[in-house]
């Protein structure tokens, strides 16, 4: 017998909408859960750089999936998607709500829709894939996914070291691009549930994210990296290879000034939310809310 997918509610939104606030609202209101569905708030050594969920925050209602992984490691949208539904179903079986909140295209569709089933890919590919970007750097790789997989690149940083080595191994491996293995998920998906999405105009925003730059930078977030240094300084490792932690790295380093890393943080962090905000408009099931509107997330999960 198929098993039923889990109830669940799904915040989605572009990187400094107040996705958190209006989370811990929601909580509160339904009896909820949070569960972290961004892959860069999975790093335990970047909690201010990655605007985790302060302690204060994570005390008003259980929170799930938050800075476990240490930069050496990363981590698929399958082995995510798995951690994920053992802790969906835990809260489900407590009698609570799964709230499932982020920015990580990727991974609400692998919970709402099923997460497609690529099959192993020979290590010999990776290890050629990998060899060239270290020789030819992220660029040259990611123009030529752009030009193979232009739908996939859309969705991902130039220098996103990870993500475009496995797109490529794929589409090497497989013969179809991550598009496609995207597109042909499982049947049957794990959860079930409205995907409110906030949809903030991108000027309106972006002095938001500056805001945001600086705060991080007064609360430590260069100290922060700093401490991240001394566990793991290969700038390769996938924990550095997120906005923020590549900038201040970049600086740590030398390569930058200070004023230097913050506009380059600032510049990546609006081309994030951009690409971010054209991914989830894609989306036929989003529902589209005003960044903050909690009383419509409300009515939105009274009608679910």
């Amino acid at each position: 017998m198929t098993q039923q997918p889990i109830p669940v509610f799904c915040l989605a939104g572009p990187t400094g909408c107040g996705k958190t606030e209006a989370a811990l609202a929601l909580a509160e209101a339904l009896n909820g859960e949070v569960v972290n569905t961004d892959s860069r708030q999975v790093y335990a050594d970047f909690p201010l750089i990655t605007a985790q969920p302060s302690p204060e925050e994570r005390s008003r209602c259980p929170h799930h999936l938050y800075g476990f992984l240490e930069t050496s490691r990363k981590i698929s949208a399958g082995r995510w998607a798995d951690m994920a539904v053992r802790v969906i179903r835990e809260i489900h079986a407590r009698g609570r709500l799964p709230l499932l909140v982020g920015g990580t295209g990727l991974y609400f569709q692998s919970l709402l829709h099923g997460i497609a089933e690529i099959p192993p890919i020979d290590p010999e590919i990776t290890a050629r894939l990998t060899a060239r970007l270290e020789r030819e750097g992220a660029p040259t790789l990611y123009a030529e996914l752009a030009r193979r997989d232009p739908d996939y690149a859309a969705r991902i940083h130039p220098n996103d070291r990870q993500r475009i080595v496995r797109a490529l191994e794929v589409l090497e491996g497989t013969g179809r691009t991550f598009s496609w293995w995207h597109a042909n998920a499982m049947p049957v998906p794990p959860c079930a549930g409205p995907l409110a999405c906030f949809m903030p105009d991108l000027d309106a925003l972006a002095p938001r994210l500056a805001r945001r730059i600086d705060l991080m930078l007064r609360a430590g977030a260069l100290e922060e990296a700093r401490a991240a240094l001394r566990r793991c300084d290969d700038p390769a490792a996938p924990g550095w290879s997120g906005i923020g932690c590549a900038e201040l790295f970049a600086h740590m380093r030398g390569e930058l000034s200070l004023e230097a890393c913050k506009a380059l943080w600032f510049k990546n962090t609006r081309a994030y939310a951009k690409r971010q905000l054209t991914w989830f408009r894609a989306r036929p099931d989003a529902v589209p809310c005003a960044p903050g509107d909690v009383a419509a997330l409300l009515a939105l999960a009274g009608r679910s």
